[in-house]
Parts: C-alpha cells; structure tokens; sequence
C-alpha cells in the first residue's frame, strides 16, 4: 500500500515556529534553534529518502520540558493527535517486544495500531535507557530505513514521522555540576549518553541536546504562564477569574522544586485553582471574580 506524503506545512507557519516554541518552552533557548533546524528541513521534505523526518535524544533532569516542547512543535506542525507516546518502563522486558510488534500472527504491535490512525506525526519513546535490548533494535531499523517490520509480516513505512527519544542519563551529575559552565555541563552529559547507549543507536539520532535545570527565575516565568493557562481553561467552562497581586507569588511557593521542575507548578496551579472553583460550585455560588490568596487557610479563594 502506497503511504501518504506528509502535508505541506506553509513556510508562514515554519518562519513563527521558533517563536511559538519561545512563548511555550522555559529556560531551554539554548536548544530550541537546534530542535526547529530539523524540523524546518523535515517539514520543507530536505530529509534524505528511507529515513525518518528528523530525530532527537532530549536529556536532562525530569521536568525541564523535554516532553513539553515535543508536544508544542507536534500540536504546532500537526495536531496534538499526531503525538504518539511509549513509555519504555513497559518495554523492559524480551516478551515487551511482542507488544510493540505484535506478539504472533494476526496480532497488531502498538506501532502497528499508531500506523493505523496516521502516516505522519511523532513518535516519542520516553526513558529509552529502560527499554530492552531487543525493543533497541527496532529503533535502529526505524533510524537507519525509517521502515520497521510486524510480527505480521506486514512492513511499516515510518518516513512521515519525527522520532523523539527522551533520558535522565546523566541528569543527576548535571544537578551537581550546577555551577559549571553550561558548556561543560552538556560535554559531560553528552559523554555520559555516549557510554550508556549502543553506539551504533547514539551515532543514528540526528540531534543530541541536553536541557537545562530550571532556575526559580525560569519557574517563575513557568507559573505565570501555567496560570494564564489554566484562566482561559476555566473562563472556557464558564468561570471568569482575575487574580489579585498576592496569587502569582502563593504559587510559586507552592509550586516550586528546585529538583522536579515545572511538574509540581504544574500540578499546585491546576490543584489550587481548581479548588478554588469546586469550593463556589459546592456552596452553590458562581465561580467568578477576584482570585485571592486565604493565609490562614493556607489556599486560594473566589471573591
């Protein structure tokens, strides 16, 4: 069966997609000319014949927006439907391959069932430093021939998608290494990546980019725009909220993990925001007005 062309994506779209990426992404400047280099090329057709659209290794710590920006460039380019997630903690095992692949004839892989419902989108494989040695081979035939065959027999055609791996190799060494310099910090990622990874995976990925720790200024920025979010969010259910002065600052005490990254704002910004909304519903009151901080409750309120 003849696959489908990736669509054409306008070069209007390719021109706002590093800024796009600046408004969502924190803290990573560094990487983000690097990651739309590639895309820009895979979008434009320039990626040579039988291989993938393009091909990342993200590394570093957990919550420093490795997945986020895939999501963003993914929903940007495509859609958010065309981000197609693994978690390699399942594919730790020999049987795992069987569920990638499909584990007997007549059986469909997770790869095939991702097939199914499109031609062209991104494949993120997260934590691959867990998946199996025979979960790793697929990986190379999807790298070197973008072309990975079924349990079935039945061969897939993968050129129309980028493919993203994700790691914390490394991650803990680069909290240590904090007050290196950034130059030094990737080196020795990326030196670590290196050794942990087959070599002949590591030298088939297009770019290696090692992410940043986010700073209390990085997650600051972080909770203002998780918080702006999460009001267009309510304000689409019906709840129109303005947040007082005290509320940006309530949060980010709340949220912040010099460790964890923007994960726990995320979390606190979603949990106290939406506290605040289920308390007025439950009184039976509307959920609109001034959003403010309750010291000695220790939560947001709706005045």
């Amino acid at each position: 069966m003849k696959t489908a062309s990736p669509p054409v994506t306008s070069n209007g779209k390719l021109h706002d997609l590093e800024s796009h990426l600046r408004q969502r992404i924190r803290g990573q400047d560094h990487v983000l000319p690097r990651i739309v280099s590639i895309l820009r090329r895979g979008e434009l057709g320039l990626t040579k014949p039988g291989r993938p659209r393009g091909s990342f290794l993200f590394l570093g710590p957990t919550g420093v927006g490795k997945t986020e920006v895939t999501l963003a460039f993914t929903g940007f380019l495509m859609s958010k439907e065309h981000l197609f997630r693994f978690d390699m903690s399942e594919y730790q095992t020999q049987e795992s391959l069987g569920l990638l692949l499909g584990g007997k004839l007549g059986e469909r892989g997770t790869l095939a069932m991702v097939y199914d419902k499109s031609r062209v989108g991104t494949l993120l494989f997260d934590e691959i430093e867990k998946a199996h040695p025979r979960v790793l081979d697929v990986f190379l035939q999807i790298l070197d021939a973008a072309r990975v065959t079924m349990a079935s027999g039945e061969t897939l055609e993968l050129s129309g998608f980028y493919v993203v791996f994700t790691s914390n190799i490394g991650s803990a060494d680069l909290m240590n290494l904090q007050y290196s310099t950034p130059a030094t910090m990737e080196r020795h990622v990326l030196a670590r990546a290196q050794q942990a990874m087959r070599p002949e995976l590591y030298a088939r990925i297009t770019e290696k980019l090692v992410f940043n720790r986010l700073s209390y200024d990085h997650q600051l920025e972080i909770a203002q725009l998780l918080l702006s979010q999460e009001l267009v969010f309510l304000k689409a259910k019906g709840h129109e909220l303005t947040p007082d002065a005290t509320v940006l600052p309530f949060l980010v005490r709340r949220g912040f993990h010099p460790k964890l990254g923007a994960r726990p704002m995320r979390d606190a910004v979603e949990k106290l925001m939406g506290d605040a909304v289920a308390e007025c519903l439950l009184d039976a009151r509307a959920a609109c007005g001034v959003l403010a901080v309750d010291e000695t409750r220790n939560c947001l309120i709706i005045r």
